[in-house]
């Protein structure tokens, strides 16, 4: 299947690593030109080059997207070396969580100002760009805990609902003008940040961190958690000329843990 992707432009937040890495090199091969942009340059420099062996143009910008003036700084850095944007993946942010009877409202605060507000703020910048052109796709990493709230994950749950909300308004706003907005929300995946959040329980319970994503895995009705590659692949689909009637979705990749329906 033609994706109708090549030479298309693309940023990834988040980009450095994880499934934001993966997204990134999976439109690269598709022959799109991706700016990635997280905070830490040193990872950044390393999937540039990643990127840039797929023989497409890769651009990296350091920033901390919390911010309106970083937001700001990526995409015109990508205006100025691509020469416009037409593909977003709003991919940045990774909430600090406690316990509800602990739970500071500070940390809802943090997860909103790095996720939530990111992904409204970058897709504001770039939907102008996208209006010139007739054409644009949104696609926002929301993760599954939006609609699973635990007592444990308040500040990731918070954060990934409003982004479930937003991408329905920001459909209904610019589907008229050729622009795709859609969420994927990934369970438990097979990422570095995944091993960090898992550390703690793993230690408590005496366990090898592998060993517990494995029976983590083996919970699932799929048997096992995700590749960022699996996650990648829908958000290339989502990003291309052949998805052409999604509109405001959320696409649950969650290895079938989700039971409400649809």
């Amino acid at each position: 299947m033609d994706l109708g992707l090549n030479g298309k432009r693309a940023i990834v937040t988040g980009g450095s690593r994880g499934i934001g890495k993966q997204c990134a090199l999976a439109l690269a091969r598709e022959g799109v030109h991706v700016c990635i942009a997280a905070r830490t340059q040193e990872t950044l420099n390393q999937t540039l080059t990643e990127i840039n062996q797929t023989g497409h143009k890769g651009h990296a910008v350091a920033a901390d997207l919390t911010t309106q003036a970083n937001c700001e700084k990526v995409v015109q850095a990508t205006i100025a070396r691509f020469g416009g944007v037409d593909i977003l993946v709003n991919n940045v942010g990774a909430a600090r969580n406690a316990d509800i009877l602990e739970l500071s409202p500070e940390l809802i605060d943090d997860a909103l100002a790095l996720k939530t507000y990111s992904y409204l703020r970058m897709s504001q910048l770039v939907i102008p760009y996208m209006k010139e052109n007739r054409w644009g796709r949104i696609v926002n990493i929301a993760g599954s805990a939006g609609t699973s709230p635990t007592r444990g994950n308040i500040p990731t749950g918070a954060a990934n609902i409003t982004i479930l909300n937003i991408t329905r308004a920001l459909s209904d706003a610019v589907s008229g003008d050729g622009i795709l907005v859609n969420t994927v929300c990934p369970g438990l995946t097979n990422t570095g940040r995944a091993r960090t959040q898992q550390r703690a329980r793993a230690e408590r319970e005496g366990r090898d961190v592998e060993a517990l994503l494995q029976a983590l895995g083996q919970e699932l009705p799929a048997g096992r958690i995700a590749e960022p590659e699996e996650v990648a692949n829908v958000v290339t689909f989502l990003a291309s000329e052949a998805c052409s009637y999604m509109f405001g979705t959320a696409l649950y990749m969650d290895g079938g843990k989700r039971r409400s329906t649809p």
